[in-house]
């Protein structure tokens, strides 16, 4: 049997922040959700989930229903209520180092500022999960970054977000059925 995976989206609850650029990781697991007819449940570890398998591989997606500072308690109650270890986890999370429209993908690593994963490297005692970087880019001129990513995708960015979400779905799938380095070959840097 294939063992269980989750893959969280990171953004903050709430139909105000729905369409924020902080909410890529929520776009991207909505995505994977509706394109297997799945509905997103409340759960009592403070996160909605729909369980489902994506290319056969059984997953639990996952959006915590606290603000995304503190991400990491509902995915570390996940996982341990479902004996998940931490490199079954694929976090998908919005990601200002990384220019819009571009992917990066990778196991570990730093926060770089983020505080979702600052919460989730800090519940789950490391930074072992694998890592979907939804490319936000920078803001403009001397916008705060925290300002930025608050606020929705500009128009020209809307016209691509549909595709761009559904390339970071396709990067997921592509992780649970052949890994992070053939992902990696498809998907990484890929604008």
């Amino acid at each position: 049997m294939t063992e269980r995976w989750l893959v969280v989206g990171l953004g903050n609850p709430g139909p105000k922040y729905a369409g924020n650029r902080h909410n890529a990781g929520f776009m991207v697991v909505d995505a994977l959700a509706a394109a297997e007819h799945e509905r997103f449940r409340a759960h009592r570890s403070n996160a909605e989930i729909a369980e489902t398998r994506l290319d056969g591989v059984p997953v639990i997606l996952v959006k915590p229903r606290t603000f995304m500072n503190l991400s990491g308690g509902p995915v570390a109650s996940l996982a341990r209520f479902h004996k998940v270890p931490t490199e079954r986890i694929i976090v998908v999370h919005d990601e200002l180092d990384v220019d819009y429209g571009a992917l990066k993908l990778k196991e570990g690593g730093g926060a770089g500022g983020h505080n979702g994963l600052k919460s989730l490297t800090a519940s789950l005692s490391g930074p072992g999960y694998l890592r979907v970087r939804f490319g936000v880019g920078r803001p403009p001129g001397r916008m705060d970054p925290a300002a930025y990513v608050l606020r929705d995708f500009a128009g020209p960015e809307r016209a691509e977000l549909d595709l761009n979400v559904e390339r970071a779905a396709d990067a997921v799938r592509t992780i649970l059925a052949e890994g992070l380095g053939r992902a990696q070959n498809i998907y990484h840097s890929a604008a």
